[in-house]
């Protein structure tokens, strides 16, 4: 019948759903719990370049806020 599908069904998508969940977990451990940000266009590099800059730390994904702007 058409229920018996459903066991590999199931299996298949948590197979699927396995390492997209794992590649945030670990850009969440690696990166201070942040998510990795990824930059398609030039508007967003420059946004990253910022707040690299702004941080103090070298390092974008660590935000401190406007008291860092001189």
């Amino acid at each position: 019948m058409w229920f018996e599908i459903l066991p590999g069904l199931a299996i298949m998508s948590v197979c699927l759903l396995i390492p997209g969940v794992s590649t945030a977990y670990i850009h969440k451990l690696t990166n201070g719990n942040k998510e990795k940000r990824v930059c398609r266009l030039r508007y967003h590099w420059y946004l990253m370049e910022r707040d690299r800059r702004v941080s103090g730390v070298n390092r974008y994904h660590v935000s401190r806020g406007l008291e860092n702007i001189d």
